[in-house]
């Protein structure tokens, strides 16, 4: 089999935030007394992405980036004239497509007044903000520097600037959280009209605050309740699930992390950032990550030094990292898309298909690969199976 190229995003780490929450698994790095090099750092993003073109030149040819999503960290710490620069310089250096989407995170907590008229004006055309709940108690217990009326007031500065495509996180499962707690986070996001709602469960996650001292959380049947009944909630709203932790309003899906879950490819420039890219002359996935930590990478000057990691996924792999980002998606992927972003025959997968469908995971449809409500609940489980 062949591989195919898939579309090929870019995804930009921003590593500083002002203070680190205690659930968080990110590469993230609080402030200190001394302000972080916001200005040679894109000096330093840009560098990083020349030596990716020079080193992977050929997979990269001819095709235009179709999404460019700031993560982090804190992304809106950076001036509107720093994401200005850096995005003038990626197009100077890659293809853009005619309608590509752009994406700058933020935290309602460190956005000044007027920065979002910047962002749009430097080429910002989507943002995302992390509210993660509007309860003051509960932002409290996650370590948010933010409250629920700073940020409904963000999302409103950044409607009144122009901004029509506005996502908005939210978590549900929070220390001593309700149903009615969580429905009522998921009112009063509805009650803004974000074009898309990232609703996903809180968890605890290994290296993390939390983890080490675990707050009183939900248990299993309880966070189920509430993603059923919030589920209901956004869909009676015009919100469609399409992925399991992702809604959008009709034609607003998130186009970077679709391309993600598609097995697309993206180049990853910054502190930690990780990019997968496909090479359709060699038939290979490579997996490239950047050191993490953002002295040592800014240190490398665009050098070798800059490289965490780089290696190819072997075809043993394949099936499992494919499985692992397509069958989050709730209507699936067609089935003849697994050996074109893979390369593998579809009967390298046969076997777990069958036993998935056995179990009542998979829908029984040769065509398409998607999960019932079911396989769905036990989506870990499903995604196990494809493990070489």
């Amino acid at each position: 089999m062949s591989l195919t190229a898939p579309p090929l995003s870019l995804y930009v780490h921003m590593p500083w935030c002002v203070k680190k929450c205690p659930y968080c698994d990110f590469n993230s790095h609080g402030l200190r007394s001394e302000p972080p090099p916001y200005a040679a750092y894109i000096d330093q993003l840009l560098a990083d992405l020349d030596a990716d073109r020079a080193d992977l030149a050929a997979a990269l040819e001819g095709r235009p980036v179709i999404s460019i999503f700031f993560g982090g960290g804190t992304p809106s710490l950076f001036a509107p004239e720093l994401i200005a620069r850096l995005l003038d310089g990626v197009r100077e250096r890659l293809p853009l497509a005619h309608d590509v989407e752009i994406t700058l995170e933020t935290n309602p907590g460190t956005v000044e007044h007027g920065r979002f008229d910047g962002y749009l004006a430097a080429g910002v055309n989507r943002i995302s903000f992390g509210v993660q709940s509007f309860d003051d108690d509960k932002l409290r217990r996650l370590g948010r520097i933010h409250s629920a009326g700073e940020a409904e007031a963000a999302v409103k500065s950044a409607q009144d600037a122009g901004y029509a495509n506005i996502n908005l996180d939210l978590m549900y499962a929070l220390p001593r959280q309700d149903l009615d707690g969580a429905l009522t986070d998921v009112e009063r996001a509805v009650a803004l009209g974000p074009t898309h709602i990232s609703h996903y469960q809180l968890t605890l996650e290994p290296n993390t605050v939390f983890a080490a001292n675990p707050p009183p959380l939900p248990d299993d049947d309880h966070a189920w309740a509430m993603q059923e009944a919030c589920e209901a909630r956004l869909a009676e709203a015009g919100y469609g699930q399409y992925e399991i932790s992702a809604y959008a309003q009709p034609g607003r899906r998130c186009l970077h992390n679709l391309n993600y879950w598609e097995f697309g490819d993206y180049l990853g420039i910054g502190a930690g950032a990780h990019g997968k890219l496909s090479d359709a002359a060699s038939g290979l996935v490579r997996r490239r990550w950047k050191s993490r930590h953002p002295r040592a990478y800014m240190e490398a000057n665009g050098g070798p030094a800059r490289i965490g990691g780089d290696s190819m996924v072997g075809a043993d792999e394949l099936p499992f990292e494919y499985m692992l980002n397509a069958l989050r998606l709730v209507h699936g992927v067609p089935m003849a898309a697994f050996a074109e972003r893979t390369g593998l025959p579809s009967a390298r997968i046969a076997a777990a298909l069958s036993t998935a469908r056995q179990h009542g995971w998979l829908h029984d449809d040769p065509q398409r690969l998607h999960t019932t409500v079911l396989g769905q609940r036990f989506l870990n489980d499903v995604i196990g199976l494809f493990l070489d």
